[in-house]
């Protein structure tokens, strides 16, 4: 079972292995990159390694896959984007991401999201794409609508982040609405 490589104009995603460990590490480190993912900061190398192990667990178990976002200038990690709650059975997958914050606001997520929805749609032959976020993230709310994903409603105390519940928003995008905006 090869990971599937994909490719974007300015980004390669890949499998993310433990040569990514340290770049990993210094995303998920930031507060202003975890305040809103649900979890805490990492503190440790180790916590990164974890995480990747447990990508590479939820990929060959067929829950999830978690790609590296590269940048193809310099082969740099600059953040992740992947499939969550994985169910072939009902045709259905959450979106999650992160981003080095020295490359918000340049295209990188929203380039990225296009091509794994592609993928999702037409290889893996999902049906629907949910996304899980924090009401105060008003960037990823803007970037998944502006894409197409309808806000479906609130999760109250869905989250438990810093001690303390958070709601969330539930958002999802369809294969027709995705087929739509594509023009198919």
């Amino acid at each position: 079972m090869n990971f599937p490589i994909l490719e974007t104009k300015r980004l390669k995603l890949i499998e993310i292995t433990h040569n990514h460990v340290d770049s990993l590490y210094d995303i998920l480190s930031l507060e202003e990159v975890t305040k809103h993912y649900g979890t805490e900061p990492f503190t440790s190398l180790g916590e990164a390694i974890k995480l990747i192990d447990m990508y590479q667990k939820n990929y060959f178990e067929k829950r999830g896959i978690r790609w590296g976002m590269l940048l193809k200038q310099n082969y740099k990690l600059i953040g992740t984007l992947g499939l969550n709650a994985l169910q072939f059975k009902n045709k259905r997958a959450e979106i999650g991401y992160e981003l080095h914050p020295l490359y918000w606001r340049k295209g990188y997520t929203s380039e990225a999201i296009h091509e794994v929805l592609r993928y999702s749609f037409e290889e893996l032959l999902l049906n629907r794409i949910g996304a899980v976020v924090y009401p105060e993230n008003q960037p990823s709310i803007h970037l998944l609508e502006k894409i197409g994903f309808s806000k479906e409603g609130l999760l109250r105390d869905y989250m438990y982040q810093n001690n303390q519940y958070h709601d969330t928003y539930v958002l999802s995008l369809l294969k027709s609405e995705w087929e739509k905006s594509q023009g198919k």
